[in-house]
């Protein structure tokens, strides 16, 4: 990818993540964080993935919250980026977020039994 597509997808994932913040008053759409943006060569199509803090029917209400508010957030970053085209855009939801708060969950849950599996076999003898 040039050094022209990642300076639009740096400019889009700030523009983006100001819009979801600040701008969209959907009371369904909780606290959305743009994790990445893939951009295709031409600059005419943008993969936003986001992730999104609380429950599951929190995250399935502020999916359907962006969705529908899919075209307001590409005429705003048409206004504010003066690019020839706006992106086409698509908004993916990424869990690999809750995955990586699953593991590191994991790993403490496994460091908590080993400490306590060796502090009784120190007991034992």
């Amino acid at each position: 990818m040039g050094l022209r597509a990642d300076r639009v997808k740096k400019v889009l994932r700030i523009e983006i993540s100001r819009i979801l913040q600040e701008d969209l008053k959907d009371p369904r759409i909780g606290f959305v964080t743009v994790t990445r943006i893939d951009l295709t060569g031409d600059l005419r199509y943008a993969k936003v993935y986001f992730s999104i803090l609380g429950d599951a029917a929190n995250q399935e209400s502020s999916v359907e919250g962006i969705e529908s508010a899919l075209g307001y957030i590409r005429r705003l970053v048409g206004e504010r980026l003066k690019l020839k085209y706006v992106p086409e855009l698509s908004f993916k939801f990424d869990r690999s977020m809750e995955y990586s708060i699953n593991l590191e969950k994991t790993f403490e849950r496994l460091k908590n039994e080993h400490s306590q599996d060796q502090n009784s076999n120190k007991e034992v003898q």
